[in-house]
């Protein structure tokens, strides 16, 4: 279902007039994403960045088929990590596609030597070894790009892929062997590096030292190793900021710095790949759910939602409290008293029969009721496709689009 506005308004008023017109036999529940902001966002992203950079959306954020849509006519590509992702972004798009996997399927492979994607992560030298069998097999010459796991820590961000013993990539002191055994696998041609490190990082001037990095080093290879390989892709890894909304990472450093890391590197040649995700697309989403009950047991404050980790996992699976606003809804129909906590900690928590259900913990609230609507931000990437749906077979929040 769409929502068209003539004029900007906010999500508080959206939610607002979506529960009007609930069927009130069922709490409201919803995903809401702002198309419109979106697109300005993204655009925004794109202007900013220098000519050696290509913008490709990471899809596993959320592959919504209307944001594939809007990011369709601005950013330069798509990076698929399951042939699932590639035929959603095939059918809708014809923009290029990046394949990254770490346990590529042989169908997978297929896919990549049939030419429906422009470059394939090689993760591992097995991967190199059935990647180039089969396409031996059928005489045709795939495009690769060599995934590094780099040998030092590059961040402070949430998640690392690199720096620490992972399943990702090839470990840097490996990389020489790698590439030799490359140079003897006619039917693969290294097209440059993958060295995606981190998810979640804050940090834009360590975000800029590590960009910096992997064009050191991957130059380096080049020369050392006598290979034509000017793609960097430096994946995405560029975070939200849950716990303050109100310092953000800092776009304009990281900006600056690629302006200047162009300059320096000017005369390479180089093609630098950015696989965004989580920063493109988090803002744009929203995910608005009922208070049902509200209680305290123990000495601690509780208001359970229609809906929970189920709908939006990642708090309970990060282990942090999902940012959230407190809509207040006047109507109570009842003739009994409204449950109710006032200037107190509370814990947000779910639906399901399990004490980790939970969207965020001890947050001091003013007050909140049973019948008010909780808006939680930032749901735009990693929310719902990442959640366990069908856990007690509760029904699917609504889906709404602002534009």
């Amino acid at each position: 279902m769409s929502i068209i506005q003539e004029e900007k308004v906010s999500i508080n008023d959206i939610v607002k007039k979506l529960n009007e017109k609930n069927n009130r036999r069922e709490a409201f529940c919803a995903y809401i994403y702002d198309l419109e902001q979106l697109r300005k966002h993204a655009a925004s992203i794109k202007r900013s960045l220098p000519p050696f950079c290509r913008l490709f959306y990471a899809m596993k954020a959320n592959p919504d088929k209307r944001i594939i849509k809007v990011l369709d006519e601005i950013v330069d590509g798509f990076e698929a990590a399951s042939a699932g992702e590639v035929r959603i972004a095939k059918a809708i798009s014809k923009k290029p596609i990046i394949f990254g996997a770490p346990a590529k399927k042989d169908y997978e492979l297929e896919l990549i030597v049939k030419g429906e994607t422009e470059l394939a992560n090689i993760e591992s030298f097995h991967d190199a070894n059935r990647l180039q069998y089969l396409a031996e097999s059928v005489q045709k010459k795939v495009a690769v790009v060599v995934r590094v796991n780099l040998q030092d820590n590059v961040s402070n961000s949430y998640l690392k892929m690199a720096g620490v013993p992972t399943q990702f990539g090839v470990a840097e002191r490996d990389i020489p062997q790698l590439l030799k055994k490359l140079s003897l696998s006619p039917n693969l041609e290294v097209r440059g590096f993958h060295f995606h490190a981190m998810s979640n990082n804050l940090d834009a001037e360590a975000h800029v030292r590590f960009i910096a990095v992997c064009l050191e080093k991957a130059v380096d290879w080049q020369k050392k190793y006598g290979i034509s390989a000017p793609v960097v892709n430096v994946g995405g890894g560029i975070g939200i900021n849950y716990i303050n909304s109100k310092a953000p990472f800092d776009w304009n450093v990281l900006s600056e710095g690629l302006h200047n890391l162009y300059k320096q590197y000017k005369s390479k040649k180089l093609e630098l790949i950015i696989e965004m995700g989580r920063y493109m697309v988090a803002e744009s989403g929203f995910y608005a759910t009922e208070v049902i009950d509200v209680k305290v047991n123990h000495g601690e404050g509780f208001a359970l939602v229609r809906g929970g980790s189920h709908h939006l996992r990642l708090p309970a699976a990060w282990k942090m409290n999902q940012p959230f606003i407190v809509l207040s809804n006047e109507k109570w129909d009842f003739p009994f008293e409204r449950p109710i906590i006032k200037n107190s900690k509370v814990s947000i928590a779910g639906e399901l029969c399990t004490p980790t259900d939970i969207l965020a913990k001890d947050v001091l609230i003013k007050e909140i009721r049973a019948g008010d609507i909780l808006i939680f931000q930032f749901a735009g990437a990693y929310g719902w496709t990442i959640s366990h749906h069908n856990f007690l077979s509760h029904p699917y929040p609504e889906v709404y689009y602002y534009e």
